[in-house]
């Protein structure tokens, strides 16, 4: 290489950079080139300096065309792309859940199988869409239900959203997702309900109870009321907004049924209040503390119950189609249970034997009407 094909390439960002050292056998300082050519650009009027990782010439001058021509593209251009990791990208979903206060277990596991199948150091332009097909075969080989592999998927089509929207990936692979169908249809008849709630203990039928005429979420929605959730004068049951899984606030009117039941909780509680000096705030309690998990005494009521695999968020489906069944516009009756939107209401609706039948009653009702409305033709005689 000639003088003015060095000048030039130095004047076009590609260049050896030189560094001092100490020479142990002397202790002199001696200036060396480094034998790896780099290249450098600018990107938002800043210098970016990158290896080419090459002795070559050649290819820090096609390493550099490659990352101008991404600039002129408005594409991102600089060393995050290369050096991002898989364990980045996860990261940012983990860091993006926290900032959200969302919660953390939904997400820990799922990226946690894509790390251990891609490998932590795994680059993030390394996952290729074909890689991606090769993952989901070897989850359902696994034994993975679709349901789980896409939990992973999205988690992975997450991360490189973020990632792409902080200039740390070029551009991100299709992520195809496995058809799911593992809606539950499960719901509760009112005697099934009530065989159910008589083998439960005395502190869990109140609970259960409001979960049946309601539809709320046990966890995050009945078990975390207060006493003064509820206005018996007013005749409200109340969530506060930011509380349940849309944050939106949510009313339901007491019914006859939810009053009877709430008003006996609140003098039971008083009660205890009056025997153990203390004071309770929550509207369901065990001995005046939280209600914590109840798996297994509701597996074996519903066994004892004659209703074996039956699970508690059967009730939310019981309560949309008990709002079904009775006419209640499903406006009203979807700011009752805390359904956002239609489809996801729809998914609740199920229509068992008996709406059937009462839609066929209806049906043929109205054919009987218009038969009976129809002028009859007359036919001459003779």
């Amino acid at each position: 290489m000639n003088q003015e094909d060095k000048q030039k390439d130095k004047r076009e960002g590609i260049y050896q950079p030189g560094y001092t050292y100490t020479d142990p056998a002397t202790g002199a300082r001696v200036k060396k080139r480094s034998a790896v050519w780099w290249i450098s650009y600018y990107v938002d009027g800043k210098k970016v300096r990158e290896s080419s990782g090459s002795t070559n010439i050649a290819d820090a001058r096609r390493l550099r065309k490659q990352r101008l021509a991404r600039k002129w593209q408005g594409q991102p251009v600089g060393p995050d792309i290369t050096r991002t990791r898989l364990a980045d990208l996860t990261q940012m979903v983990i860091d993006d859940y926290r900032a959200n206060g969302r919660k953390l277990r939904s997400v820990t596991a799922p990226l946690k199988h894509l790390l251990d199948y891609f490998g932590r150091d795994c680059r993030a332009l390394d996952v290729t869409t074909d890689r991606i097909t090769a993952y989901i075969a070897d989850r359902q080989e696994a034994g993975a239900a679709p349901a789980t592999i896409n939990r992973s998927l999205s988690g992975l089509k997450r991360g490189f959203t973020l990632a792409e929207r902080a200039g740390k990936v070029a551009q991100r692979p299709y992520v195809p997702m496995l058809h799911e169908d593992n809606r539950r249809t499960g719901f509760f008849e009112a005697d099934q309900f009530r065989a159910v709630l008589d083998q439960l203990p005395d502190y869990l039928r109140p609970v259960i109870h409001a979960a049946y005429v309601t539809g709320w979420r046990l966890r995050s929605e009945i078990l975390t009321r207060q006493k003064h959730h509820i206005d018996l004068d007013a005749g409200w049951f109340r969530l506060d907004p930011g509380e349940g899984k849309s944050g939106d606030g949510r009313m339901f009117p007491l019914t006859p049924e939810l009053r009877a039941v709430l008003e006996d909780q609140v003098q039971r509680t008083h009660a205890f209040e009056l025997a153990s000096g203390t004071i309770v705030p929550w509207l369901f309690h065990h001995e005046g503390k939280p209600i914590g998990s109840f798996r297994k005494t509701w597996i074996s009521a519903c066994e004892r119950a004659g209703v074996p695999g039956r699970i508690p968020h059967d009730f939310r489906r019981t309560a949309v189609r008990n709002l079904e069944r009775a006419g209640v516009p499903r406006s009203a009756a979807m700011a009752m249970v805390g359904h956002k939107t239609q489809s996801v209401y729809s998914r609740y609706a199920i229509a068992d034997e008996s709406m059937l039948r009462d839609g066929a009653t209806k049906l043929a009702a109205l054919h009987q009407a218009d038969s009976l409305r129809r002028p009859r033709k007359v036919i001459p005689i003779g």
